[in-house]
């Protein structure tokens, strides 16, 4: 049985396309071979990864979204014998969402032997009750089969409301029996941990690229490796991983 990991939240600029490379990375350091896919038409960050070898979507007929073109994707997803993981970003999130429900894909993912496991981000800050609605919003859509794993990203601000973590928050309590992981990214300090990260992203490199690159220093390779390990001991716990 494969895994359509497939990354959706409705709020752009939460850190989806990087939770979509930080998942390939992972598998590949568990020696899989993902099958990486952007659909995003705008903003392709996840294809920009030269090392994951990410195959873009291409969705747009004219200046409109064709939902006919994601047809593709349920082909390429037939063919591969390896897991996947899909990026969508915000411009796409709705027809996508539309087709994966109205299409039944789950339910057909579920015949052909395969899983769908759906991830979403929470984030602290203004966007938190925007992200923390999209979660309840994707859940109450997205019927079992479909598995979820949620990633709190408090890039942004601390994860609470009131004083509550959001695993004490009604949403997640009303949805918890549908959570299969929650993966928290880890809190870095900006001036160090959090530079280095971000100077990565930009770049487009994965953690191996930056870590086994000489041109940068000692302190910003180790740093990078503490980054890598706290994350993946984060994800070795997500068995649905």
């Amino acid at each position: 049985m494969k895994k359509i990991h497939m990354i959706l939240q409705g709020k752009g600029g939460v850190g989806k396309s990087f939770i979509s490379a930080a998942l390939a990375q992972y598998k590949i350091f568990k020696g899989q071979t993902p099958l990486c896919i952007d659909t995003d038409p705008v903003n392709a960050t996840f294809h920009g990864y030269k090392a994951l070898n990410v195959r873009r979507l291409e969705i747009m007929e004219g200046d409109e979204i064709n939902p006919r073109k994601f047809d593709m994707l349920i082909e390429w997803l037939a063919e591969s014998e390896h897991d996947l993981i899909i990026d969508n970003g915000a411009a796409t999130f709705v027809p996508l969402a539309h087709y994966l429900i109205n299409n039944q894909i789950p339910d057909l993912l579920q015949g052909m032997g395969d899983e769908l496991v759906i991830h979403t981000v929470v984030t602290g800050g203004q966007a938190m009750m925007d992200t923390i609605s999209g979660f309840a919003t994707l859940v109450r859509q997205f019927k079992s089969p479909a598995l979820f794993v949620v990633w709190l990203n408090p890039y942004w601000g601390t994860i609470e409301h009131d004083g509550r973590s959001f695993e004490k928050l009604k949403p997640y309590l009303e949805h918890k029996d549908r959570v299969s992981a929650i993966v928290t990214i880890p809190t870095l300090k900006a001036e160090t941990f959090g530079q280095d990260l971000s100077d990565l992203l930009q770049a487009r490199l994965t953690f191996d690229e930056s870590i086994n690159d000489p041109s940068l220093t000692i302190m910003t390779r180790q740093r990078l490796k503490l980054i890598r390990s706290q994350l993946y001991a984060q994800m070795d716990n997500a068995s649905v991983l």
